[in-house]
């Protein structure tokens, strides 16, 4: 905890640092806001049902409860391990704002209904919480699969690279046992989110 701290308190000494660790949190807020009222939009617009050959391969079964716990853990103990690099976590914290910017204009150029075989995803985070709604039109791309691979590309130590990894792909294969997502959803998600992780990584550099 002491180490945490004096990390922080040494880039704090930094003016653009101190700029940052203020406003990339409140930008984060903010996004959220933007995109809870887009969401609420995307649920509401009429979409097309996409043919899945891997869907049609089996019955989804309900994983939800799995799905958040696993969703929300890793997202706590992604921060948690980020916490003693302090620039690693506000630049994770920027791509996770970028891959959001990404996510909305994909999914409004591509109006999609969800899988006719779904088995809503009760996440009480995003449905009680944030948009109030049972949400199932969020769809390209995977968001769960793009947060946790972007704490995955985020983490310093190597260890934690190669849990965030599993855990990636834990949450990718959940999404599609449950028929939450399309594949091309999945499978696209991780080259957003590289991309938005790279992104946030040149607006950090450019800021510190």
């Amino acid at each position: 905890m002491n180490n945490i701290i004096d990390n922080w308190k040494k880039e704090l000494l930094n003016k653009n640092f101190r700029i940052a660790a203020i406003i990339v949190p409140i930008f984060i807020v903010l996004t959220m806001v933007v995109f809870t009222r887009f969401l609420n939009f995307i649920e509401l617009r009429p979409g097309i049902v996409l043919p899945d050959p891997l869907l049609q391969l089996f019955n989804p079964i309900d994983l939800s409860w799995f799905t958040f716990v696993l969703m929300y853990g890793s997202l706590i103990v992604g921060l948690i391990s980020l916490a003693p690099y302090p620039k690693a976590f506000i630049a994770a914290l920027i791509s996770y704002a970028v891959m959001i910017y990404i996510r909305i204009p994909a999914m409004w150029s591509i109006p999609l209904e969800a899988p006719a075989t779904i088995l809503p995803l009760i996440d009480p985070m995003v449905s009680d919480v944030g948009v109030g709604r049972l949400m199932t039109k969020d769809l390209f791309f995977s968001g769960h699969t793009a947060t946790i691979q972007i704490i995955f590309l985020s983490s310093v130590n190597s260890k934690w690279r190669k849990v965030f990894l599993i855990l990636t792909i834990m949450v990718a294969v959940c999404v599609l046992v449950q028929h939450v997502h399309y594949t091309v959803d999945v499978i696209a998600a991780p080259f957003f989110g590289f991309g938005a992780y790279h992104i946030g990584k040149k607006i950090t550099n450019k800021i510190f």
